[in-house]
């Protein structure tokens, strides 16, 4: 029977014991301290502006649907277009380098190394390696080499947009990682 009573005397010294603080009445004493300093920080927002409406006047202005004024735009834009087109274009009477047989995806860097001072990107197609620099061409498109960086070659490539204009853009080809 003592055994009972030392047992249950145990169990309810357990029961009060769990029932006492468990430190958290600290904790959240900290916790309202910390709000009650933080302040929030709104900036107000600014007061929109008046919008003053303009006096429309059709007599002295002209029609902006008018073919006189369709008429005008397109020959800017066709001036423009031209000047451009001046600007941008293949080189087509130079003769081609060997790379230029290639796309791009059939290309690959596989590293890069200093000759003469200058950088010199490795690059690898079927199989055999190219030795190119900055000047030399790329790929399908008319890819100048501009840059040779440690992970990537940066090519300056002229193609023809839909409108059949030529346009300049970049073009990178990534150093590839080995796979083994």
């Amino acid at each position: 029977m003592s055994t009972i009573r030392i047992t249950a005397a145990l169990a309810l010294a357990l029961a009060v014991a769990g029932c006492g603080s468990s430190g958290q009445e600290e904790l959240q004493e900290w916790m309202n301290q910390q709000r009650a300093l933080t302040k929030p920080r709104v900036q107000p927002i600014p007061e929109p502006k008046k919008f003053t409406p303009q006096a429309y006047t059709q007599e002295a202005a002209t029609d902006p649907f008018s073919n006189q004024k369709l008429t005008q735009a397109l020959k800017r834009e066709s001036a423009q277009s031209t000047s451009n087109a001046a600007l941008v274009a293949p080189e087509l009477a130079r003769r081609k380098e060997p790379l230029e047989a290639f796309p791009l995806d059939a290309m690959s860097m596989v590293g890069t190394l200093m000759k003469e001072g200058l950088p010199v990107a490795l690059v690898k197609v079927d199989n055999l390696l190219y030795q190119v620099r900055p000047g030399n061409y790329l790929g399908q498109n008319y890819g100048k080499i501009v840059k040779v960086g440690e992970t990537e070659v940066t090519l300056r490539e002229i193609v023809q947009d839909a409108a059949g204009e030529w346009i300049e853009r970049t073009a990178t080809l990534q150093l590839q990682e080995r796979s083994k």
